[in-house]
């Protein structure tokens, strides 16, 4: 069993190989984002450990341009990190498993035993409503075939708004979600901003009203393919 370890604290990745060596894992070793972005798409390993906080290129960097390169060896996080919102992210980019520091050996080498058996998926979860389809990994977004350009702060709006389909969303879950501040400069007509120009993008040039305005609550993302009226 291959198992690439991208971790940039020595200590902590010099004692993982050790273990997981005796464990009858191979191990290969890569200090950076860069190094085993490499190191993954060179070579075929059974699983992936992939710190977040790593020099050159994140965790989060390196398992998006895994993906889009057709990479879809099994790949567990490993970081300091244990808020929602980094899990999250590492899921929609398409991890498989999530482990914070400080960890127990035994339960990550059951895991990554179950990694193993479960086997590589042919590709990430691709969010879809109606026509529109959002993929996490490639981070495209498409209306039917046509690809659509979006700024960051606008893919991160979209991709809330599309995890949360078909539920009404308040401006401020939006604003603590999207841009991590309740009260951010601008306040509540920033969402109204970025709203309008979501709209100007996946609704405006396709004829459908995909997301809809909920006076005195905040909007919701409809699931359906809806046509704009008049």
């Amino acid at each position: 069993m291959k198992v690439l370890i991208v971790e940039d604290e020595p200590l902590l990745a010099g004692s993982l190989a050790k273990g997981l060596g005796a464990e009858g894992f191979v191990v290969t070793l890569a200090a950076t984002g860069p190094s085993g972005l490499r190191q993954a798409t060179a070579n075929s390993f059974d699983v992936v450990i992939l710190d977040i906080m790593l020099p050159g290129l994140s965790g989060y960097e390196v398992l998006q341009q895994l993906r889009a390169h057709g990479v879809w060896a099994p790949v567990l996080m490993l970081t300091a990190k244990d808020e929602d919102d980094a899990q999250v992210r590492a899921f929609d980019l398409g991890a498989d498993d999530y482990l914070t520091k400080p960890f127990s050996f035994t339960v990550l080498v059951a895991r990554l035993r179950a990694l193993i058996r479960r086997g590589a998926p042919q590709r990430p979860v691709i969010m879809a409503a109606g026509s529109l389809s959002l993929d996490p990994a490639r981070r495209v977004v498409q209306r039917g075939t046509t690809e659509i350009d979006l700024t960051p702060r606008e893919y991160g709006l979209l991709e809330f708004l599309m995890r949360h389909k078909d539920t009404a969303l308040t401006k401020a879950e939006i604003l603590e979600s999207v841009w991590g501040d309740p009260t951010p400069c601008g306040g509540d007509n920033v969402v109204e901003i970025y709203i309008g120009y979501l709209r100007r993008k996946i609704d405006t040039p396709f004829g459908t009203n995909t997301i809809q305005t909920l006076r005195g609550v905040g909007y919701r993302l409809d699931s359906r393919t809806l046509a704009t009226s008049g």
